[in-house]
């Protein structure tokens, strides 16, 4: 993976450079032939369109004004030869010029000779008769050179392979040096997503550059992954503890159920009708125990995917609570126990299913007894959060609660719950490590938690160790 990226990296950037180069040539080429094309019309145009200048006067020839000045502009001279190349007039010739020319020396001056290092001479003809035309400037030359198409060919061809290769050779240089530089934390970053597919999670160095935020991005993942990682192993090992313990819970109730059905097929004829009340008595409520625990799953569960459809009706919480009160403390288990209810307001009216909502809060009620000692008082608040209200007491959990509208809070003074444990009380697999009594299912919180929420409510829990317990419910 590493060399396959490094190599389509090289791979473009040398066809980019292999052919910006040749476009380069073939421009510069152009450019070069076009610059030099013109550079030669321009002044060999002027000094054959000259002849429109020259007239003839007494049937010699000689030049008007007008091309004078022009001549004295561009600061070149003219020099009229007959046909026998003998000189018949002249403008602003220098004294060295000679005056009369062979034909092999009107060729070599038009081809080859410069009467000095800064003038160029250009060859015309009016009226029958014969003209150079001398322009001084260093900018202008003539190069008359020989050439064989075929070496020409061969060496423009060494010459581009040539180019060609020094440009490869550069590219690749520079491709790699630079694709080193850009693909480094990609292996970084490749190695880091295989350890996260081996569930190592640890950070990885950012670095500078176009690929800091994506280091950024993998640090966060692995810090969640790991977070979500150790969750998962917490989970797993509350379900193993959970499993164990309905494990235990359904072997005792199911170990009674045997061991009296046996006692009874066995001895039933020596039994009295007082001690087969009692045996059916055993066996009827163990069976109820395992009924339980196997209800508490269904509705944990049916909860947790809400596919439990709730029965909701209009419900006044104040006098909804204060029976459940009533109905706690005339079981005989809890007749003596403290329950004190603080109510702000007259009225609480929310639509609610009686049935669910009251397991839920009955069952915060009955943790709040059963884990504590018996002179633990446990204190039922009801407050109004309406913004409307104002005229009743206004919660201070009001400022972060928008949109509930009253408040339960059932707090206690009891052992608390040590602060590891806070996290997990509404977990499905959770049992109080702070307590001996394990009677229960273990699902008693989570499906409180899960009743409240499909009211579409918010409950919270705080807890200080030997202090006691305070739980919120908003609605």
């Amino acid at each position: 993976m590493k060399w396959k990226l490094t190599r389509r990296f090289l791979g473009s950037v040398v066809t980019i450079v292999v052919i910006v180069g040749i476009v380069n040539i073939i421009i510069l080429v152009c450019l070069l032939l076009y610059h030099f094309k013109t550079q030669e019309e321009s002044v060999e145009t002027f000094s054959r369109d000259f002849s429109q200048f020259i007239k003839l006067q007494d049937g010699n020839p000689i030049v008007n004004e007008e091309g004078l000045k022009i001549l004295e502009k561009k600061k070149a001279w003219i020099q009229i030869l007959n046909g026998k190349g003998e000189q018949v007039s002249s403008y602003y010739t220098p004294e060295s010029l000679q005056a009369a020319y062979t034909p092999a020396e009107i060729v070599q001056m038009y081809k080859y000779r410069e009467i000095d290092a800064e003038t160029t001479v250009f060859v015309g003809e009016a009226h029958d008769f014969s003209y150079f035309v001398g322009v001084k400037d260093r900018g202008i030359g003539r190069y008359v050179f020989s050439y064989n198409y075929v070496h020409i060919i061969k060496y423009l061809n060494i010459i581009l392979l040539l180019f060609l290769t020094v440009d490869i050779m550069i590219a690749l240089v520079i491709g790699f040096l630079f694709g080193k530089k850009l693909t480094s934390p990609l292996h970084i970053l490749i190695e880091g997503i295989q350890q996260l597919r081996e569930r190592r999670f640890k950070k990885m160095v950012i670095p500078k550059g176009v690929y800091e935020d994506v280091f950024h991005n993998m640090n966060e993942l692995s810090v969640k992954l790991d977070e979500f990682e150790k969750e998962r192993a917490q989970l797993d090992r509350m379900r193993e503890e959970w499993i164990s313990n309905v494990s235990h819970d359904m072997k005792t109730p199911l170990a009674s159920i045997h061991g009296y059905a046996e006692l009874m097929k066995d001895g039933a004829a020596n039994l009295t009708p007082q001690e087969l009340f009692e045996y059916t008595a055993i066996i009827n409520r163990q069976a109820i125990y395992m009924k339980d625990l196997l209800d508490d799953l269904n509705l944990t569960m049916r909860l947790r995917n809400q596919q439990l459809p709730l029965q909701f009706q209009e419900v006044d919480l104040v006098g909804f609570i204060r029976e459940l009160m009533i109905e706690f403390l005339n079981d005989s288990p809890y007749a003596d126990r403290q329950i004190e209810l603080e109510a702000n307001v007259n009225k609480a009216l929310h639509p609610v299913d009686k049935k669910l909502l009251k397991r839920a809060i009955l069952n915060f009620i009955y943790n709040a007894l059963v884990h504590n000692e018996e002179d633990v008082v446990v204190t039922i608040h009801i407050d109004a959060l309406h913004p409307s209200l104002d005229h009743e007491k206004k919660s201070s959990i009001m400022a972060t609660s928008q949109g509930f509208h009253t408040s339960i809070t059932i707090a206690d003074n009891g052992h608390g719950i040590p602060a590891k444990d806070v996290a997990q009380v509404f977990e499905r697999y959770y049992r109080g490590t702070n307590t001996s009594n394990t009677h229960g299912t273990g699902l008693g919180m989570a499906i409180a938690r899960d009743i409240i929420l499909a009211h579409h409510g918010k409950i919270e829990l705080s807890s200080i160790e030997n202090k006691g317990t305070t739980i919120t419910i908003l609605l």
